[in-house]
């Protein structure tokens, strides 16, 4: 087991954090696909308003590639299918069926002798075809992995720094020789694996220390296996590796155990706008009132996916195809006056000239900003964070004069898209949000 340190980054002390039990409510009503937040992916619709489907079904494929193939996470009926500003496809909405729910066999279940002796190209299309090959994604962009490609390596991600997310512990309870499955589907899809869990875990690096490869030591984002990679690469090939997060690997192998599409999820529910912090036990794409649970709060913010890196979702919709927090946010009903003269005691901030940096307890997270956007005053506390080294600073103004080789130089395509650069920034610069779009511009121009 290699240790791998790294020291930048910033944990944010807010209050919120799940309790230590796992809710099993009742099963959602309603189930949902949001192709909007499965980036670079085309839609193409495979059924309409009204149809019928099965757990299983195709609803969408992409049209760039009609191999990946998103199924329904729910039997039933098609209730809505949502589309936005200049028709794009935003969520796939099914009603479920709760007395008989159909669900479709995608293939015979597979087991553990079967897997040593299948080719690797039958491996392959069996993942597209269960509609579990979109969870392999791979570096630069982020991007769904490509299945006519062998990467260099593949990184499995057993952390959850950013508050809060579900802890390895959690999700892999009783679930060891699933989980042990799945590596071995990932070792015949290439033969370097490695798994990274967090070393302040000692326990849990203990009990698992026979799966993993490095354990990881630092601040959010630590956990990203884009930070992993950036410290331990040895040559440019390795930044075309591939990258899955351990909750995702489970439903790989229980797609392929059972033959059927899985659709049980872990969620946290947490924030300080939500009345009982906890774990829920669900349904992928489960409605986020569902998940929420009681409000305690008049204008809650849904950040569904985390804090920093999640989407805002609204009251009436549902989880993406990715995500596994649900963080509610108080809205304030009205901005701080002259915020930046006021350095309260209570605001949760990087920034030393506020009074909360000589307490060290969790503090009460809202969605204000605390201040307004300003142009940079370089303060270099972006830079200070950033746990790849880049200068997002400089990087952001290369974007604005559109010096591609210069943003490249400084490193854009190693960006992990963690936030934090926008959130420690005095000036209210959304500086990943920019980055994140060159990036997806870059990609697009190299075809």
């Amino acid at each position: 087991m290699i240790s791998v340190r790294t020291a930048k980054g910033y944990d944010l002390p807010i209050q919120g954090a799940p309790l230590e039990v796992v809710d099993k409510p009742a099963p959602p009503p309603t189930v949902a696909v949001l192709p909007e937040h499965i980036p670079f992916i085309r839609p193409r619709l495979a059924v309409k308003e009204g149809d019928q489907v099965a757990v299983g079904d195709v609803l969408f494929t992409d049209k760039s590639n009609p191999r990946l193939q998103f199924l329904s996470p729910g039997g039933g009926q098609v209730a809505r299918i949502q589309f936005g500003p200049r028709r794009v496809l935003q969520a796939v909405v099914i009603q479920r069926d709760a007395a008989d729910e159909p669900v479709r066999s995608l293939a015979a279940p597979l087991e553990p002798e079967a897997l040593d002796r299948l080719p690797r190209a039958d491996l392959v299309d069996l993942l597209l075809r269960g509609g579990v090959w979109p969870f392999l994604r791979a570096f630069p962009y982020r991007a769904i992995a490509d299945p006519d490609v062998e990467p260099p390596a593949i990184y499995v991600s057993l952390d959850a720094r950013e508050p809060f997310q579900v802890p390895p512990a959690r999700y892999l309870e009783n679930q060891r020789e699933v989980f042990t499955f799945g590596l071995r589907v990932l070792k015949r899809l290439c033969p370097v694996v490695h798994v990274h869990a967090d070393a302040d875990d000692q326990a849990f690096c203990e009990a698992y220390k026979d799966i993993i490869t490095h354990k990881v030591q630092g601040r959010y984002p630590t956990d990203d296996s884009g930070v992993l990679l950036y410290r331990v690469r040895q040559s440019p090939d390795d930044n075309q590796a591939w990258f899955i997060t351990g909750q995702d690997l489970l439903l790989v192998a229980r797609m392929l155990q059972s033959g059927q599409y899985p659709t049980e999820r872990l969620f946290a529910v947490a924030g300080s706008g939500v009345a009982n912090p906890r774990y829920v036990a669900s349904r992928m794409g489960a409605p986020i009132a569902h998940l929420a649970g009681e409000i305690q709060c008049k204008a809650p913010r849904f950040a569904v996916g985390g804090t920093l890196r999640g989407f805002s979702g609204d009251p009436e919709g549902h989880m993406g195809f990715y995500e596994t927090a649900l963080m509610v946010l108080p809205e304030p009903e009205a901005a701080d006056f002259l915020t930046l003269f006021r350095p309260g005691f209570g605001k949760p901030s990087h920034s030393r000239t506020f009074l909360s940096a000589l307490r060290r307890n969790p503090l009460p997270m809202t969605t204000n900003v605390n201040g307004g956007h300003r142009a940079c005053i370089a303060c270099g506390y972006c830079a200070e964070v950033c746990p790849v080294d880049i200068w997002p600073q400089m990087t952001y103004k290369s974007i604005l004069a559109e010096e591609v080789e210069e943003y490249l130089a400084h490193g854009l395509l190693d960006c992990v898209e963690c936030g934090l650069c926008t959130y420690v920034c005095p000036s209210k610069i959304e500086l990943a949000a920019t980055l994140r779009a060159a990036k997806h511009a870059y990609r697009k121009e190299q075809g």
